[in-house]
């Protein structure tokens, strides 16, 4: 974590980011993205639990688990993710993240025969620092694979919660987003707002590729 060089604090609210080693796909097909979405849910838990390949994934009937991190956005991409999180406890976010992680590798490397690291290093975080950033990011998370312009098999292997937003009674929900839709007057002033930050982020993106391309040259 020293890398990183950044306090995780509870309340406060951090980007969460890593992709696959070498930029892999992390994720083949809709059974990857559907574990790796029960991963985020099981190992948000301040009890002890099994490893991830071992643990069947049956949901439990009874008392809700005292959680680790709370979400207010993620998206699942093939070959990357991102997460907004604020930790509800001390080292919240170290802990969520190692399970996920280690536990997500030990399923993957099993299924598709394979050894050593997946991700690529530790995974990345910055502070959300302003309240303005924040509602950029939870967009930039939101609509990830639409900043990525993703289309055809990969836009298959996506899962946000784009749809938890957006949605009065989604299946299952893990964002407390209330902070974010607590400042529109709508769902759908969220939403206008959400397609106009993404035009710009889409802009600036392109204008640093040519940028690069124009160092290159």
């Amino acid at each position: 974590m020293s890398s990183r060089k950044i306090d995780f604090v509870p309340r406060e609210y951090y980007h969460i980011f890593n992709r696959g080693v070498d930029k892999r796909a992390l994720f083949k097909n809709k059974s990857d993205v559907d574990r790796f979405y029960r991963s985020m849910q099981k190992f948000n838990t301040r009890e002890p639990i099994g490893s991830l390949y071992e643990n069947s994934f049956v949901k439990e009937k009874g008392v809700k688990p005292k959680p680790l991190v709370s979400f207010l956005a993620y998206c699942i991409n093939p070959n990357h993710y991102h997460f907004i999180l604020t930790p509800v406890v001390d080292k919240g976010i170290e802990c969520f993240m190692q399970r996920l992680g280690t536990g997500y590798t030990m399923y993957f490397n099993e299924k598709y025969h394979r050894s050593g690291s997946l991700f690529q290093g530790k995974f990345k975080a910055s502070h959300i620092d302003k309240n303005e950033y924040l509602l950029h990011v939870s967009v930039y998370v939101n609509l990830n694979n639409r900043v990525h312009q993703l289309g055809g098999k990969a836009s298959k292997l996506v899962r946000s919660s784009w749809n938890e937003y957006f949605s009065t009674f989604p299946q299952e929900k893990i964002c407390e987003k209330d902070i974010v839709i607590d400042q529109f007057k709508t769902i759908k002033d969220y939403g206008d707002f959400a397609f106009s930050s993404l035009e710009n982020i889409i802009e600036r993106k392109q204008k640093e590729k040519d940028l690069q391309i124009l160092l290159i040259d």
